[in-house]
């Protein structure tokens, strides 16, 4: 009984081992040899930084606008009251 159950055991582990030994391989090493993953890494740090300086040109425009805006309202509150005391 001790026997069966001992090789039951072995057999179970050999197969499980078996069965996760790809899994293993692949965390081990993520990005084999002649991946294609491997040859568009280099572009997309260009790419980020494109976009990094369109978001900042964005941020700057809307940044200026919003200043432009709140010139103009302060520019229409002063002249207000400079025609009400005409």
């Amino acid at each position: 009984m001790c026997s069966r159950f001992v090789k039951l055991s072995i057999a179970t582990l050999i197969s499980a081992s078996i069965g996760l030994s790809p899994l293993a391989a692949m965390a081990a090493d993520p990005a084999p040899v002649g991946a294609p993953a491997a040859v568009p890494a280099t572009p997309a740090p260009a790419a980020q930084n494109n976009k990094a300086a369109e978001n900042k040109a964005k941020k700057k425009a809307k940044k200026d606008k919003k200043a432009e805006k709140k010139a103009k309202k302060k520019a229409k509150k002063k002249s207000k009251p400079a025609t009400a005391q005409q």
